[in-house]
């Protein structure tokens, strides 16, 4: 396995969601989306970053995402790393959009950088192993916190971090049963990892 092809989000009403994606975010191939009434509630353990060039393309893409149905669950602030903000999908995905910019460069645009899957895991040494025996290399490690893989052909790019600091840094609390609703196309499924987290060829 070398690369995330797809992530594919279950939702109860694909229509919808993708009416919901194009207008907030602008995605249309990077995010596929499946009809699924599989049960679930609370933190789904995982959530969506995108990552921008600007504050100004934050507030652009939060405000384009709540005027599409998104519910905020932190606002847009400035911090010590940058600036961000993370909102509720209508169909129960997290989304964080953030910059590490200070300042803006230009005028806001909608134009994203990175798109990264974080997977909330309950033993950090064990799922790092995990994708390294899988043939994933890493590109960012902070201990036993944030691991970064390497997927440079990836449209999106795959990090793991503590499941109850994912949950922190979404505003949401920790708790979650059921379905992920989530399932990750790679050139090298199927399999599932120790958290559950569902991945299958990116063709299936």
């Amino acid at each position: 396995m070398s690369s995330i092809e797809s992530i594919t989000l279950d939702v109860a009403d694909p229509k919808a969601a993708t009416h919901f994606y194009t207008a907030a975010f602008g995605l249309d191939t990077q995010v596929l989306l499946r009809a699924s009434e599989a049960p679930t509630t609370g933190f789904r353990g995982f959530t969506l970053s995108l990552t921008v060039s600007q504050p100004a393309n934050v507030n652009s893409l939060i405000d384009a995402a709540v005027e599409a149905g998104a519910t905020p669950l932190k606002p847009v602030t400035k911090s010590l790393w940058g600036h961000g903000g993370v909102v509720r999908a209508p169909d129960g995905t997290i989304w964080k959009v953030a910059t590490s910019a200070k300042k803006d460069t230009g005028p806001a645009t909608r134009e994203i950088d990175d798109i990264v899957l974080l997977l909330g895991v309950t033993d950090m040494v064990a799922s790092k192993r995990f994708y390294l025996d899988r043939g994933l290399t890493v590109a960012k490690s902070f201990g036993r916190k944030y691991v970064e893989f390497a997927t440079p052909s990836s449209p999106v790019k795959l990090a793991l971090y503590g499941r109850r600091a994912l949950a922190k840094d979404a505003g949401v609390p920790v708790d979650g049963t059921g379905s992920h609703r989530l399932m990750i196309g790679t050139d090298g499924g199927p399999f599932t990892d120790p958290d559950g987290f569902a991945w299958d060829a990116a063709s299936a």
